[in-house]
C-alpha cells in the first residue's frame, strides 16, 4: 500500500517519482512473472502504462504527502509502450499537477477565513 508505505516511512522521503503500472491477470492467461514478454505485449500480466492509467492510487498518495507535509521535488517516469509519448507524457503531468493541487484540509480552512483570501 503506498499511501501507507508514506505515512510509515515519512522522515526519509525526499524525491518522489510518479510511475505507474496495470495488473492484468484477471483472465486465467497471464501471469505476473510475464516480464520476459516484450513491453506492451498483449500476453504480459503487467505493464507500465501512463501515470493516471494503472494501478496506483495516485490521490491517496498525494493526500499522504500532504499529511506528511511534503513540499520537495515530484518527478514522473514516464513509460507506456502503447501510447504516443507527445500525448501521454503532457497527459501524466496535468494528472499529477491536479492531484498535486490538493490542499491539505487545516489549510483549507485556514485560507477559506484568512484576511488575504
Amino acid at each position: 500500500d503506498p499511501a501507507n508505505f508514506i505515512l510509515d516511512f515519512a522522515d526519509r522521503i525526499y524525491h518522489v517519482d510518479c510511475k505507474d503500472a496495470r495488473v492484468a491477470t484477471r483472465d486465467g492467461r497471464r501471469g505476473r512473472l510475464a516480464s520476459h514478454l516484450a513491453w506492451a505485449d498483449p500476453r504480459r500480466g503487467w505493464d507500465f502504462v501512463s501515470t493516471g492509467r494503472g494501478d496506483v492510487p495516485w490521490e491517496e498518495c498525494f493526500r499522504a504527502l500532504n499529511h506528511i507535509g511534503y513540499d520537495g521535488p515530484i518527478s514522473i517516469e514516464w513509460e507506456d509502450a502503447g501510447m504516443d509519448r507527445l500525448h501521454g507524457a503532457p497527459e501524466s503531468l496535468a494528472y499529477i499537477r491536479s492531484l498535486n493541487a490538493i490542499t491539505p484540509p487545516a489549510a483549507a480552512f485556514d485560507a477559506a477565513f484568512s484576511s488575504e483570501g
